[in-house]
Protein backbone atom coordinates (compact mmCIF):
# COMPACT_ATOMS: atom_id res chain seq x y z
CA UNK A 1 0.00 0.00 0.00
CA UNK A 2 1.18 3.52 -0.97
CA UNK A 3 1.50 6.25 2.12
CA UNK A 4 0.10 9.73 1.91
CA UNK A 5 3.09 12.21 0.57
CA UNK A 6 4.41 13.66 3.72
CA UNK A 7 5.19 17.41 2.31
CA UNK A 8 8.30 19.16 3.11
CA UNK A 9 7.35 22.74 3.57
CA UNK A 10 9.60 25.40 2.57
CA UNK A 11 8.80 27.22 5.79
CA UNK A 12 12.19 27.51 8.18
CA UNK A 13 12.15 28.33 12.03
CA UNK A 14 12.58 31.64 11.38
CA UNK A 15 9.67 32.76 9.10
CA UNK A 16 6.54 34.32 10.84
CA UNK A 17 4.31 32.23 6.97
CA UNK A 18 5.39 31.33 3.87
CA UNK A 19 2.84 32.41 0.56
CA UNK A 20 3.20 31.82 -2.84
CA UNK A 21 0.51 33.46 -5.45
CA UNK A 22 0.19 31.49 -8.83
CA UNK A 23 -2.06 30.72 -11.88
CA UNK A 24 -2.05 27.55 -13.26
CA UNK A 25 -4.38 25.82 -15.67
CA UNK A 26 -4.72 21.94 -13.63
CA UNK A 27 -4.32 20.57 -10.26
CA UNK A 28 -1.43 17.83 -10.39
CA UNK A 29 -0.48 17.68 -6.34
CA UNK A 30 -1.20 14.54 -4.94
CA UNK A 31 -2.88 13.96 -1.80
CA UNK A 32 -0.35 15.37 1.48
CA UNK A 33 0.30 16.36 4.55
CA UNK A 34 2.19 18.58 6.82
CA UNK A 35 2.41 19.76 10.33
CA UNK A 36 2.24 23.20 9.54
CA UNK A 37 -1.40 25.34 9.12
CA UNK A 38 -2.37 25.86 5.51
CA UNK A 39 -5.13 28.78 4.25
CA UNK A 40 -5.36 27.68 1.08
CA UNK A 41 -7.75 30.26 -1.19
CA UNK A 42 -8.83 28.96 -4.60
CA UNK A 43 -10.70 31.14 -7.68
CA UNK A 44 -12.05 30.06 -10.86
CA UNK A 45 -12.37 26.35 -9.78
CA UNK A 46 -15.96 25.44 -10.36
CA UNK A 47 -16.13 21.37 -10.84
CA UNK A 48 -12.94 20.74 -8.94
CA UNK A 49 -12.86 18.26 -6.04
CA UNK A 50 -11.42 18.54 -2.40
CA UNK A 51 -10.56 15.72 -0.56
CA UNK A 52 -9.50 17.14 3.21
CA UNK A 53 -9.12 14.07 5.81
CA UNK A 54 -12.46 11.69 4.71
CA UNK A 55 -14.51 14.33 3.28
CA UNK A 56 -14.67 14.81 -0.44
CA UNK A 57 -16.39 17.91 -2.03
CA UNK A 58 -17.01 19.31 -5.48
CA UNK A 59 -16.20 22.69 -5.06
CA UNK A 60 -17.40 26.14 -6.58
CA UNK A 61 -16.43 29.29 -8.40
CA UNK A 62 -14.13 29.96 -4.75
CA UNK A 63 -12.75 27.88 -2.12
CA UNK A 64 -11.11 28.56 1.24
CA UNK A 65 -10.25 26.35 3.50
CA UNK A 66 -8.09 25.90 6.82
CA UNK A 67 -5.66 22.81 7.50
CA UNK A 68 -4.37 22.10 10.59
CA UNK A 69 -2.96 19.05 12.84
CA UNK A 70 -1.23 17.30 9.59
CA UNK A 71 -4.80 15.98 8.16
CA UNK A 72 -4.55 15.23 4.48
CA UNK A 73 -5.50 17.40 1.63
CA UNK A 74 -5.35 18.19 -1.91
CA UNK A 75 -7.30 18.71 -4.99
CA UNK A 76 -8.17 17.25 -8.26
CA UNK A 77 -9.13 18.59 -11.37
CA UNK A 78 -12.43 16.22 -11.86
CA UNK A 79 -14.67 18.50 -14.02
CA UNK A 80 -12.85 21.60 -13.53
CA UNK A 81 -12.37 22.79 -17.03
CA UNK A 82 -10.93 25.91 -16.26
CA UNK A 83 -7.22 26.86 -17.45
CA UNK A 84 -6.50 29.99 -15.61
CA UNK A 85 -7.15 28.63 -11.69
CA UNK A 86 -5.67 31.16 -9.27
CA UNK A 87 -4.17 29.75 -5.99
CA UNK A 88 -3.40 31.41 -3.06
CA UNK A 89 -1.52 29.23 -0.36
CA UNK A 90 0.09 30.83 3.16
CA UNK A 91 1.44 28.25 5.55
CA UNK A 92 2.31 29.17 8.92
CA UNK A 93 3.89 26.89 12.26
CA UNK A 94 1.61 26.31 14.97
CA UNK A 95 3.82 28.46 17.54
CA UNK A 96 3.34 31.94 15.50
CA UNK A 97 1.37 33.03 17.83
CA UNK A 98 2.27 31.22 20.60
CA UNK A 99 0.43 29.98 23.42
CA UNK A 100 0.46 32.85 25.75
CA UNK A 101 -0.76 35.10 22.82
CA UNK A 102 -3.52 32.70 22.53
CA UNK A 103 -4.82 32.48 25.35
CA UNK A 104 -5.82 36.28 25.32
CA UNK A 105 -9.54 37.27 25.35
CA UNK A 106 -9.02 38.78 22.25
CA UNK A 107 -7.67 36.06 20.18
CA UNK A 108 -10.68 33.71 21.61
CA UNK A 109 -12.37 32.98 18.43
CA UNK A 110 -9.04 32.56 16.62
CA UNK A 111 -7.73 30.10 18.99
CA UNK A 112 -10.94 27.84 18.55
CA UNK A 113 -10.58 28.13 15.16
CA UNK A 114 -7.38 26.81 15.02
CA UNK A 115 -8.54 23.98 17.06
CA UNK A 116 -11.27 22.86 14.81
CA UNK A 117 -8.91 23.17 11.82
CA UNK A 118 -7.71 20.01 13.49
CA UNK A 119 -10.36 18.56 11.30
CA UNK A 120 -10.09 20.98 8.12
CA UNK A 121 -12.97 24.07 7.75
CA UNK A 122 -14.32 25.64 5.08
CA UNK A 123 -15.03 29.28 4.99
CA UNK A 124 -18.87 30.18 3.71
CA UNK A 125 -18.98 32.62 0.13
CA UNK A 126 -19.66 35.50 2.75
CA UNK A 127 -16.14 35.25 4.69
CA UNK A 128 -14.39 34.26 1.78
CA UNK A 129 -15.48 37.92 0.17
CA UNK A 130 -15.25 39.28 2.90
CA UNK A 131 -11.55 38.79 3.50
CA UNK A 132 -10.13 38.70 -0.28
CA UNK A 133 -9.19 41.74 -0.58
CA UNK A 134 -6.99 41.55 2.16
CA UNK A 135 -5.72 37.75 0.83
CA UNK A 136 -4.94 40.00 -2.24
CA UNK A 137 -3.48 42.74 -0.80
CA UNK A 138 -1.35 40.20 1.30
CA UNK A 139 0.42 38.88 -2.17
CA UNK A 140 1.42 42.62 -2.61
CA UNK A 141 3.34 43.20 0.67
CA UNK A 142 7.02 43.53 0.70
CA UNK A 143 7.32 43.68 4.28
CA UNK A 144 7.51 40.47 6.44
CA UNK A 145 5.91 43.22 9.55
CA UNK A 146 3.07 43.96 7.53
CA UNK A 147 2.42 40.87 5.58
CA UNK A 148 2.46 39.60 9.39
CA UNK A 149 -0.06 42.36 10.78
CA UNK A 150 -1.71 41.64 7.32
CA UNK A 151 -1.85 37.58 7.67
CA UNK A 152 -3.21 37.89 11.50
CA UNK A 153 -6.27 40.66 10.60
CA UNK A 154 -7.33 37.65 7.91
CA UNK A 155 -7.27 35.25 10.38
CA UNK A 156 -9.10 37.76 12.99
CA UNK A 157 -12.01 38.18 10.79
CA UNK A 158 -12.55 34.68 9.40
CA UNK A 159 -12.52 33.61 13.18
CA UNK A 160 -15.28 36.19 13.95
CA UNK A 161 -17.11 35.83 11.08
CA UNK A 162 -17.31 32.02 12.34
CA UNK A 163 -18.94 31.07 9.15
CA UNK A 164 -17.12 28.17 8.80
CA UNK A 165 -18.12 24.03 9.08
CA UNK A 166 -15.57 21.06 9.68
CA UNK A 167 -15.05 18.69 6.71
CA UNK A 168 -13.03 15.51 7.81
CA UNK A 169 -15.09 13.34 10.59
CA UNK A 170 -12.93 13.04 14.33
CA UNK A 171 -13.03 9.68 14.36
CA UNK A 172 -10.99 10.06 11.03
CA UNK A 173 -8.39 11.97 12.19
CA UNK A 174 -7.96 10.49 15.71
CA UNK A 175 -8.99 13.78 17.59
CA UNK A 176 -10.63 13.71 20.29
CA UNK A 177 -14.11 15.62 20.07
CA UNK A 178 -14.48 18.15 23.46
CA UNK A 179 -17.82 19.51 24.43
CA UNK A 180 -19.29 21.39 27.57
CA UNK A 181 -21.00 18.71 29.23
CA UNK A 182 -19.25 15.65 31.48
CA UNK A 183 -22.32 13.81 30.77
CA UNK A 184 -22.06 14.00 26.89
CA UNK A 185 -17.92 13.46 27.27
CA UNK A 186 -18.36 10.05 28.73
CA UNK A 187 -21.22 8.87 26.52
CA UNK A 188 -18.85 9.51 23.64
CA UNK A 189 -16.10 8.12 24.90
CA UNK A 190 -17.73 4.81 26.11
CA UNK A 191 -19.03 5.03 21.59
CA UNK A 192 -15.11 5.79 20.76
CA UNK A 193 -14.22 2.69 22.66
CA UNK A 194 -17.14 0.88 21.58
CA UNK A 195 -18.49 1.45 18.06
CA UNK A 196 -17.50 -2.12 16.91
CA UNK A 197 -20.15 -3.23 19.49
CA UNK A 198 -23.94 -3.07 19.40
CA UNK A 199 -24.73 0.48 20.97
CA UNK A 200 -28.22 1.27 23.00
CA UNK A 201 -29.51 3.74 23.42
CA UNK A 202 -30.64 2.14 27.01
CA UNK A 203 -27.24 1.28 27.75
CA UNK A 204 -26.09 5.29 26.99
CA UNK A 205 -28.47 6.78 29.32
CA UNK A 206 -28.37 4.62 32.25
CA UNK A 207 -24.55 5.57 31.81
CA UNK A 208 -24.92 9.02 32.38
CA UNK A 209 -28.26 8.55 34.94
CA UNK A 210 -30.96 9.67 32.57
CA UNK A 211 -33.81 7.83 31.15
CA UNK A 212 -33.60 7.16 27.05
CA UNK A 213 -36.48 9.50 26.06
CA UNK A 214 -34.61 12.50 27.92
CA UNK A 215 -31.32 11.51 26.92
CA UNK A 216 -31.84 11.75 23.39
CA UNK A 217 -33.58 15.05 23.88
CA UNK A 218 -30.29 16.43 25.91
CA UNK A 219 -27.47 14.58 23.42
CA UNK A 220 -29.26 16.05 20.15
CA UNK A 221 -29.38 19.67 22.33
CA UNK A 222 -25.52 19.40 23.09
CA UNK A 223 -23.99 18.14 20.05
CA UNK A 224 -26.55 19.01 17.22
CA UNK A 225 -26.51 15.36 16.29
CA UNK A 226 -28.72 12.51 17.24
CA UNK A 227 -27.37 9.41 19.25
CA UNK A 228 -27.62 6.91 15.68
CA UNK A 229 -26.19 9.75 13.65
CA UNK A 230 -23.27 10.42 16.16
CA UNK A 231 -22.37 6.54 16.21
CA UNK A 232 -22.95 6.53 12.48
CA UNK A 233 -20.47 8.94 12.26
CA UNK A 234 -18.05 7.34 14.25
CA UNK A 235 -17.78 4.14 12.93
CA UNK A 236 -17.62 5.59 9.05
CA UNK A 237 -14.62 7.70 10.07
CA UNK A 238 -12.98 4.56 11.22
CA UNK A 239 -14.46 3.05 8.08
CA UNK A 240 -12.86 5.59 5.80
CA UNK A 241 -9.06 5.61 7.74
CA UNK A 242 -8.85 1.98 6.74
CA UNK A 243 -9.98 2.25 3.54
CA UNK A 244 -7.12 4.74 3.02
CA UNK A 245 -4.51 3.12 5.25
CA UNK A 246 -4.90 -0.67 4.45
CA UNK A 247 -5.93 -3.03 1.66
CA UNK A 248 -8.88 -4.55 3.65
CA UNK A 249 -12.04 -5.45 1.75
CA UNK A 250 -14.95 -3.15 2.03
CA UNK A 251 -16.83 -6.09 3.65
CA UNK A 252 -14.45 -6.93 6.56
CA UNK A 253 -14.49 -3.05 7.32
CA UNK A 254 -17.93 -3.35 7.33
CA UNK A 255 -17.89 -5.72 9.91
CA UNK A 256 -14.92 -4.35 11.73
CA UNK A 257 -16.53 -0.77 12.03
CA UNK A 258 -19.48 -1.93 13.43
CA UNK A 259 -21.99 -2.29 10.76
CA UNK A 260 -23.56 -5.49 10.63
CA UNK A 261 -25.12 -5.58 6.48
CA UNK A 262 -22.40 -4.47 3.40
CA UNK A 263 -25.50 -3.29 1.51
CA UNK A 264 -26.83 -0.84 4.16
CA UNK A 265 -23.31 0.19 4.91
CA UNK A 266 -22.48 0.92 1.21
CA UNK A 267 -25.59 3.20 1.58
CA UNK A 268 -25.08 4.93 4.23
CA UNK A 269 -21.55 6.13 3.20
CA UNK A 270 -22.15 7.06 -0.22
CA UNK A 271 -25.01 9.45 1.43
CA UNK A 272 -22.86 10.49 3.96
CA UNK A 273 -19.43 10.53 1.96
CA UNK A 274 -20.78 10.91 -1.91
CA UNK A 275 -19.05 8.27 -3.08
CA UNK A 276 -19.20 4.38 -2.74
CA UNK A 277 -16.58 3.03 -0.50
CA UNK A 278 -14.74 0.97 -3.53
CA UNK A 279 -15.19 4.82 -5.26
CA UNK A 280 -13.59 6.69 -2.07
CA UNK A 281 -10.51 4.17 -1.92
CA UNK A 282 -10.02 4.28 -5.76
CA UNK A 283 -10.01 8.13 -5.74
CA UNK A 284 -7.77 8.69 -2.46
CA UNK A 285 -5.33 5.51 -4.16
CA UNK A 286 -5.05 7.70 -8.01
CA UNK A 287 -3.53 10.96 -5.04
CA UNK A 288 -0.79 8.52 -3.47
CA UNK A 289 2.15 8.04 -4.24
CA UNK A 290 5.61 6.50 -2.42
CA UNK A 291 6.94 8.45 -0.08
Amino acid sequence: MNKIITEITPLSEKDCFYLVDRYKDRFTFPVHRHEEYELNFLANCTGARRVVGDSMETIGEYDLVLIGNGIEHGWEQHECDNNRIREITIQFSHDLFGESLLEKTQLASVRRMLEVSSNGIVFSSGSIMKVFNRLDNLTKIDSGFYGMIELMAILYELAEEGNYRRLSSSSFASLKPTVDSRRVQKVQDYINLRYKEDIRLSDLAALVGMTPTAFSRFFKLRTGRSISEYVIDIRLGHATRQLVDSTTSVAEICYECGFNNVSNFNRIFKKKKGASPKMFREIYQHHKILV
